[in-house]
């Protein structure tokens, strides 16, 4: 499997990208919003890749973040939602945009996407609330983490309530929920899931 090309960019045709890794030329399907952001031909790409196998041959599919491309493997999983209509989801109204509509019930906002009508925005719906919802958790946790680690290198203790702060919870609910979560885990990432989970109660 493909997971990762970089190349020069050798050429642009509609939404199909050629890298030429070490003389050879690789075609990749990329989103538009990733298209804009590209440099000159001639220039240094790298993509994170998507390989999807079908009866009539193998296509690669590059995003330039990584949640792009876990968004992807998401839609795919969605009956009716091939990798077409997923290029031209992220592409056309970006991956956090998907993924709010999603979490938001928003299927006015999915439509708007080309390949995309009612039935099957409600379906994206249905089967991918709870996986976004479990994604976008993971990359809050993920982020305080870092926050955290920043403000009190040395202060490890303090490091849980920093993280709980920054995402918006008063100073005072964060401190007791950090109490509890540190009963459950001596790592930082494990006690900001447990906080959190009490916290949304």
């Amino acid at each position: 499997m493909i997971g990762r090309l970089r190349g020069t960019l050798a050429e642009v045709e509609g939404l199909t990208a050629t890298l030429d890794v070490a003389g050879v030329g690789y075609e990749v399907l990329v989103p538009e919003s990733v298209l804009v952001q590209f440099p000159p031909v001639g220039d240094i790409v790298e993509l994170r890749i998507r390989q999807v196998f079908r009866e009539d041959g193998v296509s690669l599919y590059g995003f330039s973040e990584p949640f792009q491309r876990r968004l992807f493997d998401l839609l795919m999983q969605v009956k009716g939602c091939g990798p077409k209509i997923g290029l031209a989801l992220i592409g056309q109204l970006g991956e956090e945009a998907v993924a709010s509509a999603i979490l938001g019930g928003d299927a006015r906002g999915l439509v708007r996407a080309t390949g995309v009508g009612p039935r099957l925005a409600d379906r994206i719906i249905l089967e991918l609330k709870d996986k976004i919802s479990e994604e976008s958790f993971q990359r809050r946790v993920v982020a305080a983490a870092g926050k955290a680690t920043v403000r009190l290198p040395a202060a490890p203790a303090d490091e849980l309530v920093e993280a709980l702060v920054a995402l918006g919870y008063r100073r005072a609910e964060a401190e007791a929920a950090a109490v509890h979560a540190r009963e459950e885990s001596e790592q930082l990432e494990e006690q900001l899931k447990a906080a959190l989970r009490s916290l949304q109660r």
